[in-house]
């Protein structure tokens, strides 16, 4: 369960008083979600979700998450809105942590990804990557490229207990991923703009096959638009037995282009940045395997999920392997 910080009903109640939200009527915390707490929160006014920030947010970069948010709804993008105070601060602090309340959904996720959420899914992505476009604040990627090989390094000495080889065959990879990873080492660049970076099943909501919201934006970051479309090639394409669905991802890059048509460079860069894309999450799950105590209220995600899409990422040379 996705709750590493308890909240006594005395400080909630505490907290709930400097909102305009009405008074409290049930409260529990959320079990998806592996980075904050997560609670839902009812109030004789609605339902509201509050966030208590954890682990990888650095808290000086909330109020860019939280502009971001504010920014694409005006654009006509559905996603969380925060809750402004009686002073009208949006991030406050509660048992110790940086915490804000943000508006509640409706939809549901798809527990069982089918064809029908992917065209949907492409074009609430393109759509987000549009509304950012007027989003001037810049938000560095803290889990880019840049960041792979140090925390590779941080994961060796517990590697090889995953997976024997592990170490070896990700030192490989990326021999396959950074030299040719656009904007690095003089290779050209690709359109960039404010990206989601962690558009999961998990984070879209649908009501009657049609995305009714998107959440979670504490990843998203100023990064490239096409490594976003990457992300959800690993998120969403892939069957439980570890074969990649063609139908899914011909569904999500038609829908993406319905509303924004990728360039040739874009498309011809795919197979890198899907590498890139299952190398980001391979190790940040690997980092969590290796480091998360056995008493912990969250289970890790398994890393080798990952590893079976980066190897058949890897041994996908051009862009007709993704059904384009």
């Amino acid at each position: 369960m996705a709750v590493y910080t308890d909240v006594s009903d005395e400080a909630l109640e505490a907290f709930l008083a400097d909102y305009a939200i009405g008074g409290l009527v049930a409260f529990r915390g959320i079990a998806e979600g592996v980075e904050n707490s997560n609670f839902q929160l009812r109030t004789t006014q609605g339902d509201f979700i509050l966030t208590l920030y954890e682990k990888r947010v650095n808290v000086r970069e909330l109020p860019w998450f939280l502009g971001l948010m504010q920014h694409l709804a005006v654009q006509g993008v559905t996603c969380p809105q925060p809750v402004a105070d009686k002073t009208g601060a949006t991030l406050k602090t509660l048992a110790g942590r940086p915490a804000a309340i943000t508006t509640f959904l409706p939809g549901v996720w798809p527990r069982k990804v089918r064809p029908c959420h992917c065209r949907p899914l492409g074009r609430a992505l393109a759509q987000l990557h549009e509304a950012g476009r007027s989003y001037a604040p810049v938000r560095h990627n803290s889990l880019g490229p840049a960041a792979w090989q140090p925390l590779l390094n941080s994961c060796r000495s517990g590697a090889e207990t995953v997976q024997r080889g592990l170490e070896a065959e990700l030192d490989a990879a990326f021999a396959h991923i950074l030299p040719l990873w656009p904007g690095r080492d003089g290779n050209p660049d690709l359109p960039r703009g404010q990206i989601h970076a962690d558009l999961f099943p998990d984070n879209v909501f649908f009501l009657h096959d049609s995305v009714s919201g998107l959440i979670d934006f504490y990843f998203a970051c100023t990064d490239i638009l096409a490594y976003d479309i990457a992300i959800c090639l690993n998120a969403w394409c892939f069957d439980v037995d570890g074969s990649f669905n063609v139908t899914f991802a011909r569904q999500l890059l038609q829908g993406y282009q319905d509303i924004r048509p990728l360039s040739a460079p874009e498309l011809a860069a795919l197979p890198v940045l899907a590498r890139g894309a299952a190398m980001r999450f391979l190790l940040t799950r690997l980092y969590d395997w290796i480091n998360t105590p056995a008493d912990a209220l969250v289970t890790p995600k398994d890393p080798l999920d990952y590893l079976k899409r980066l190897r058949f990422h890897l041994a996908t040379e051009n862009v007709d392997g993704y059904g384009v």
